[in-house]
């Protein structure tokens, strides 16, 4: 009895220390493939969204730049310099082919209208030109008068005048007659508007017809020197003013000398000037 007790009581203990270390081995039931519960994930499909359409997004405009930067258009590029009030010629353009990215330019089939206009800002060779560039009109000529000139060589620089620069006029010699005095400053600040050779007459082929535009006040004096043929031009660099040395109005006439006459007859006194009424003519008993 007591080793059948012993053998039930060693086969309890056995079991009971191998269910002990089955515990110990799985742990929190490991061995039988339990795990641990794990908390649901938070979706955000919004945040989602909105990745998917950056990205999208990005791929769209990576490929509107590589299809833009393969079209080339013809646009106007500035080919010398010109200054600011003048108007531009058309040998200030040239063609040039650049991509449509989405930059300001004035296409090339535009050019003859660029051709009227003026430059709002000083044009610089190699620079686009855009809209903001260009003004339909001479905005420094607003306020003033246009006067044609006809000037020989030796009235204005031998290398001429352009639109748009800023010239002294001043009265000289030589001229039909009549006029201001010679060496007067008609007008210290005049804008050329357009310059023109004379004609294919031979008479006036060395003549260059100029208009400029001056301040009203320099017009009847101007009009009238130009009229006798009697103007002169000089250009004014930049940063120079033209102050007048002379009056700017006609000499005065000086006063007729008295005409001999009846006082011829009778001693001249000089040490007294003659008394209105007392003259030889009136003189009672004069032969």
């Amino acid at each position: 009895m007591k080793a059948s007790q012993s053998t039930v009581a060693g086969g309890s203990g056995s079991g009971a220390a191998a269910n002990a270390a089955t515990l110990g081995r799985g742990g929190l039931g490991a061995s039988t493939g339990q795990r641990l519960p794990v908390p649901p994930r938070e979706r955000k499909p919004a945040l989602a969204a909105l990745a998917v359409l950056l990205i999208l997004g990005g791929a769209l405009v990576s490929a509107y730049l590589v299809m833009a930067s393969g079209q080339r258009v013809s646009a106007i590029q500035i080919a010398h310099p010109v200054a600011p009030g003048q108007r531009i010629p058309a040998s200030a353009l040239r063609e040039v082919q650049i991509g449509d990215t989405g930059i300001e330019y004035i296409r090339w089939s535009e050019r003859h209208r660029v051709t009227t206009a003026y430059a709002a800002v000083p044009l610089v060779e190699g620079a686009l030109l855009t809209n903001a560039m260009t003004m339909p009109g001479d905005d420094a000529a607003l306020g003033r008068v246009r006067v044609g000139l006809a000037l020989k060589p030796g009235q204005l620089p031998a290398d001429g005048m352009r639109p748009g620069v800023r010239v002294a006029l001043y009265a000289v010699a030589g001229g039909q007659g009549g006029g201001p005095r010679p060496g007067t400053l008609l007008s210290a600040d005049a804008i050329v508007q357009q310059v023109r050779a004379g004609g294919e007459d031979r008479l006036r082929s060395e003549t260059t017809m100029v208009d400029v535009a001056v301040p009203p006040a320099d017009a009847p004096l101007l009009t009238q020197a130009a009229s006798a043929g009697a103007v002169a031009a000089v250009i004014v660099p930049e940063g120079t003013r033209i102050t007048p040395s002379q009056s700017a109005s006609p000499p005065p006439q000086s006063s007729a000398a008295p005409a001999p006459g009846a006082g011829d007859r009778t001693t001249p006194q000089p040490s007294r000037s003659p008394v209105p009424g007392t003259g030889p003519a009136s003189t009672p008993g004069g032969s």
